[in-house]
């Protein structure tokens, strides 16, 4: 077989690695294994209440994607790609496997040719009849899948975050806004950067109620970072700068400019603006970012953008564009604006 069909059929059975992962991830296989000491599918079996014969078959595959390393007694550890879907590690991918790889999302790309053919996005709608974060909303389970596997990539995207405005200079600020910011972690990240930082994370009051999850209290940071319940569409607290992380790709292009808008109308003059998105390169470029706007395709009506698509938003919504910024892998950008 040519190299070209070698590399068509990789594609094609894509999913299987990602299914295999998943199985992994969902049965918790990797919180039963550490990077020591091995451990055999009986000995996981009997931890995990899981057939001892067909998880083996399942750990063997595992370490065939290099996230398991077999012995020639047939026990099994983790390797560090392994490790990331530990619960327990600091940066854990697990969250993100059980909602990309979940029974919901799963079943959104079956409807993608049609989606094309028809010309409307949203298979989120078509699914499950109503919008992603309503279903959050009334199914338990997508809610907690969707809740902990933003939190859990908050840590990498933070990070990524400060690398792109490691050389920004953020003496003149004084107050942050995270707008729809979650639980925090980005929030956090800034202040931990700058100390002279305070900081304000507004989302959704059923979003910031539970004190349990906030990152703040966590960093020992309450005293610089106050948690507001509200919602973008209507009203945001005034601030030196704005941050949008991973949001504005959730919303067609009116919901984007009315979001903007209104940190617009809040906004003293002078204050700052940080978008941060996966943003889409040039076309000769392969990016995951034209990957994940299939992804927003099937979960809802946003999509990826490029940074001239994005300069555009700003500057219908009052925004003065400030520059760019991109850390090393350039897996994420940061489009600053100001409000002249």
């Amino acid at each position: 077989m040519n190299s070209a069909a070698d590399e068509v059929m990789d594609l094609i059975f894509g999913r299987w690695r990602s299914q295999t992962l998943y199985a992994g991830t969902e049965l918790g296989v990797f919180d039963h294994l550490d990077k020591v000491k091995g451990k055999h599918a009986e000995t996981i079996a009997l931890e995990l209440n899981v057939d001892p014969a067909l998880l083996y078959r399942l750990l063997r595959a595992q370490a065939s994607l290099g996230l398991l390393l077999e012995d020639d007694t047939r026990g099994f550890v983790l390797t560090d790609k392994g490790y990331l879907l530990r619960g327990d590690h600091s940066q854990s991918l697990k969250p993100m496997a059980r909602l990309e790889e979940g029974p919901q999302h799963y079943a959104l790309w079956k409807h993608l040719p049609a989606m094309i053919r028809d010309g409307k996005p949203n298979a989120f709608v078509r699914e499950f009849g109503r919008m992603a974060f309503d279903y959050a909303l009334e199914s338990h389970d997508y809610g907690e899948r969707f809740k902990h596997a933003m939190s859990s990539y908050s840590a990498v995207q933070s990070t990524l975050v400060l690398e792109a405005l490691r050389g920004y200079d953020f003496s003149g600020i004084r107050t942050i806004c995270d707008v729809a910011g979650g639980h925090g972690h980005l929030m956090c990240a800034f202040l931990q950067a700058h100390p002279h930082l305070s900081g304000i994370v507004i989302d959704l009051p059923e979003v910031v109620k539970d004190q349990d999850e906030l990152w703040a209290p966590k960093f020992g940071l309450q005293d610089r970072c106050r948690y507001v319940g509200g919602d973008m569409f209507e009203e945001v607290p005034t601030a030196d700068t704005y941050s949008l992380k991973m949001i504005l790709h959730d919303w067609n292009d009116g919901e984007c400019v009315e979001i903007l808008s209104n940190l617009r109308r809040a906004a003293p003059s002078g204050a700052q603006l940080f978008i941060v998105e996966h943003v889409v390169p040039g076309h000769d470029v392969a990016h995951f970012s034209k990957l994940f706007d299939i992804h927003m395709m099937c979960w809802g009506t946003g999509q990826e953008r490029t940074e001239a698509q994005y300069v555009r938003l700003m500057e219908t919504a009052g925004w003065k564009p400030a520059g760019s910024h991109y850390p090393g892998n350039r897996l994420i950008g940061v489009i600053a604006g100001v409000c002249a």
